[in-house]
């Protein structure tokens, strides 16, 4: 194992912070790479915990020598925002000097590569995709961060970006396990689906505001749309976040089975030798992100539940109901979708316009930024 700190951009004097990776297995460029990181929205910490138990796992798989692939780990993949405390509570989603999201705004280095790249591809695609990755890696090596939380960003990049597979570690208010990727990249993600017993998969090529994992991804898939015609460009990078259930959902049993089922997932897919168990049944199939009902509460008041996460629910299914004790109101929140409740708001009271549940429908309607309620 190796252990680098990456400093991040001063935010003020005497408050310099970095980022801790470590690195497992093979140190050559021809290898595979898997890049995993957990809690980049810091007050999510399910995945902190997973990464802590990879992170044993990893250890005693190198010492055996079963790695076929380099693994970079990044168990805290926002220092910024873990410090950030408000009267007791942690602010861990968005950055309180800019109120940008932590998981937003990542760097587009497609265009540029595009540039740089026109009379350097050939006919391989070997060489092409070792191209591709090592221009990456020169791309964000020569950004140049104007804060911290820029810094953060970049950093981030420079350890992933030539990654064969990509896994970002969320969890949501309160959830089932669920995961987001590309249409693309599903068929190879979806026996991590079945080792992680995920509820939703919920897919998009675009979901908007250039999340870490489609960051990751997105300058393969503008160079196969640039040059796909002519050059054979390959997939190049697998993206997936995986929500690990609730942030509540914190406990050595949970993190040592999502740990387990990373392992698993990583054996099945040869970046670790030995056999892997069978992957079990997909509880659920992979739906597109833009079927997603997102439930908003039309008044204020207090919430009370009627169907838990996990449930399957209809169109027309009262899943909560929200009361005002004043005027002695009790107004139903109906889902217009059929699918499953995979998501909803830990707080039980909602301001007028809140998003209170998420439901995972089939039927493609919503358009635009796929992530915002």
């Amino acid at each position: 194992m190796q252990v680098h700190h990456h400093p991040l951009v001063c935010a003020s004097l005497g408050t310099g912070r970095a980022i801790t990776s470590y690195a497992f297995g093979p140190g050559d460029d021809i290898s595979p790479k898997v890049y995993i990181q957990a809690s980049l929205h810091a007050d999510e910490l399910p995945g902190m915990v997973v990464a802590w138990y990879l992170k044993r796992h990893l250890t005693e798989l190198e010492a055996a020598g079963r790695l076929a692939a380099r693994v970079v780990l990044v168990p805290v993949a926002n220092p910024a925002g873990l410090n950030q405390q408000w009267f007791g509570a942690q602010m861990g989603r968005f950055e309180m000097r800019s109120g940008q999201d932590f998981n937003r705004r990542f760097p587009e280095a497609g265009p540029a590569l595009a540039l740089e790249l026109k009379h350097r591809l050939m006919d391989d695609e070997t060489h092409n995709a070792r191209l591709i990755r090592a221009a990456l890696r020169e791309h964000f090596a020569a950004l140049m961060p104007v804060n911290e939380l820029d810094s953060q960003r970049i950093e981030l990049m420079k350890l992933a970006c030539d990654a064969d597979l990509v896994i970002d570690l969320h969890c949501d208010w309160e959830a089932v396990a669920h995961l987001y990727t590309t249409p693309e990249a599903w068929p190879a993600v979806e026996p991590l689906a079945r080792y992680l017993g995920s509820e939703a998969q919920l897919l998009a090529d675009v979901s908007g505001g250039e999340p870490f994992d489609e960051a990751c991804a997105s300058a393969w898939r503008y160079l196969r749309g640039a040059f796909g015609e002519r050059f054979p460009v390959p997939q190049g990078m697998t993206p997936v976040t995986l929500e690990l259930r609730g942030v509540r959902d914190v406990s050595h049993e949970m993190a040592a089975r999502d740990a387990q089922a990373i392992v698993d997932y990583l054996t099945h897919i040869g970046m670790i030798s030995g056999d892997a168990p069978e992957p079990p049944a997909l509880r659920r199939p992979a739906t597109p992100l833009a079927g997603c009902e997102y439930v908003h509460a039309p008044v204020s008041g207090v919430i009370l539940h009627r169907r838990e996460v996990g449930e399957a629910v209809r169109a027309g299914d009262t899943i909560a109901d929200v009361l005002d004790p004043l005027d002695d109101q009790l107004v139903p929140l109906v889902a217009r979708t059929e699918g499953v409740l995979y998501a909803r708001h830990w707080t039980r009271f909602a301001t007028a316009g809140m998003l209170v549940a998420r439901i995972a429908g089939e039927d493609a309607a919503r358009t635009g930024d796929l992530l915002v309620p």
